[in-house]
């Protein structure tokens, strides 16, 4: 059963599979925030990226010697999750490792989402814990979630545009088959805003950029004053994607997709995540709706 939080401001809805969310809805400005999913065009909403970002070359890796086979993006965001507390304006929901898990991913973890509401503002935090006592954790953890674009009836995807907050050079990673491939390519921008268009997507797929220095990218429109605030903080890669259209997704990641030359050693993945026996790891980000 789908879970609801709310105050006077904002309605979040959060299913548990997967722990997506479903729902962002301005209670003041009665607008709906997160993307609604169509099967025509992208059926999810928000998904979680776990244990894996991305895809790995042939959907195979290795540890220790043995192959294991992952999906793009991993499975977090097909399995159920446990609620393990509520109040009117929190939710938390839990992954734990199982015999299932183990055939796709050797290691024992719990994984914690929640959910809280401020004022305007949408809260997340993803908490990862090596439930092991003697076994390191690798892993990679990333957000996905979709927003309404437009957002105001009478407004087109290209009325719209990303305002970075501070000055960026974009160098876009250049995809091959959902695999970083050899080449980049700039992304300009002008006065740290990046129009949205079709042709920024298409047959180039996602903007895959790092080593940003903006900690804020806001969704703005030319013609409303409606929008929202995304707001992380030491995340190594950043994705903007659309389908394209009526939506974007903006992603934080804590990891990223293989390259075409992979060999497949998980250990040695780009930006693998890596927890010490019992340790955990915690990372956050927010929206802001205006």
């Amino acid at each position: 059963m789908n879970q609801i939080i709310e105050n006077a401001f904002v309605k979040v809805e959060v299913s548990p599979h997967g722990a997506e969310l479903q729902s962002i809805f301005n209670k003041q400005f009665h607008l709906e925030y997160l993307w609604q999913g169509d099967p025509a065009v992208w059926p999810r909403k928000a998904p979680v990226l776990f244990p894996i970002v991305g895809k790995v070359k042939d959907n195979q890796y290795t540890i220790s010697g043995k192959t294991y086979s992952l999906s793009q993006h991993g499975f977090a965001r097909d399995n159920a999750f446990t609620l393990v507390s509520a109040t009117d304006t929190t939710l938390v929901y839990r992954l734990t490792h199982s015999e299932d898990s183990f055939k796709n991913f050797p290691y024992e973890f719990e994984l914690d989402i929640s959910y809280s509401i401020e004022h305007s503002i949408l809260k997340v935090a993803y908490k990862i814990h090596n439930s092991s006592g003697t076994s390191d954790l690798y892993y990679s953890i990333g957000a996905h979630p979709g927003f309404r674009c437009p957002l105001v009836e009478g407004e087109t995807f290209e009325d719209y545009y990303l305002e970075f907050e501070k000055a960026e050079k974009l160098n876009r990673v250049l995809l091959d088959g959902g695999l970083r491939g050899d080449q980049t390519e700039p992304v300009p921008l002008t006065n740290n805003k990046l129009p949205l268009s079709v042709n920024l997507f298409g047959s180039k797929d996602a903007i895959v950029v790092s080593g940003l220095h903006s900690e804020r990218i806001s969704l703005k429109s030319n013609k409303s004053v409606h929008g929202l605030h995304f707001d992380y903080k030491n995340y190594p890669w950043f994705g903007i994607w659309s389908k394209p259209g009526p939506f974007v997704c903006l992603e934080p990641w804590m990891g990223v997709a293989d390259d075409i030359h992979a060999a497949g050693d998980f250990i040695k993945k780009e930006s693998i995540q890596f927890l010490q026996p019992k340790a955990e790891a915690l990372f956050t980000y927010s929206i802001e709706l205006f």
